[in-house]
């Protein structure tokens, strides 16, 4: 993974970096605590400037988070809810959907701020932003905000770190698989209350 990351990084400079943070967006095995390390390091050699980096890596987060809100954008709460309400729908039920979106009316702005620092969640809390209707433009305030502290930190921490720069992605790595690991158990608890509750319905 790093070796692509420095290729391509290499080849396209700061441009790379942006295209990269855009894409671990979308496909979230592509870690952002390789790339922005990565590109502080090499800020720090001399090879990329952080004046560039830095708003190239935010710009990147900002439009893959863009993708994803237009996604659920399209889903829409009215479809999502619909959906719901089909039995082979296990995800959650109608009350789950309009419970989420109770809480994501009262709180989406803190959510979508925060969700940006934690690893996996950062790409998924786009979704229901598009889902509840946010407005386009506080969404993409806040998710410039959230994503611009992540991206300076871990900038910061490649360069700082210079040749010791993949550390990074060791002392986080740990947290990474925590996190998934409560998303999977978390969609495993939904998916068996759904199929429980169909169950006493029929």
């Amino acid at each position: 993974m790093a070796d692509w990351v420095f290729g391509i990084v290499d080849r396209l400079g700061a441009v790379g970096v942006g295209l990269l943070i855009l894409l671990e967006n979308l496909i979230p095995p592509i870690p952002s605590e390789v790339i922005l390390p990565l590109a502080g390091f090499r800020a720090r050699t001399g090879a990329l400037s952080v004046l560039t980096v830095w708003p190239a890596a935010t710009a990147g987060s900002v439009l893959g988070a863009l993708v994803l809100y237009g996604l659920g954008a399209w889903l829409g709460y009215d479809r999502l809810h619909r959906l719901a309400d089909r039995r082979w729908f296990v995800l959650a039920s109608q009350k789950d959907i309009e419970r989420g979106h109770q809480l994501f009316e009262r709180h989406g702005g803190k959510v979508v701020l925060l969700a940006r620092c934690v690893p996996l969640v950062r790409s998924i809390v786009s979704i229901p932003a598009g889902v509840s209707g946010m407005p386009l433009g506080r969404f993409v305030l806040l998710t410039a905000i959230g994503s611009g502290v992540w991206n300076a930190v871990f900038i910061g921490l490649g360069w700082v770190l210079g040749e010791n720069w993949d550390h990074v992605e060791g002392w986080l790595g740990p947290v990474g698989y925590v996190v998934l690991g409560l998303l999977v158990v978390g969609l495993v608890i939904l998916v068996v209350r759904r199929i429980r509750a169909r169950a006493l319905v029929s």
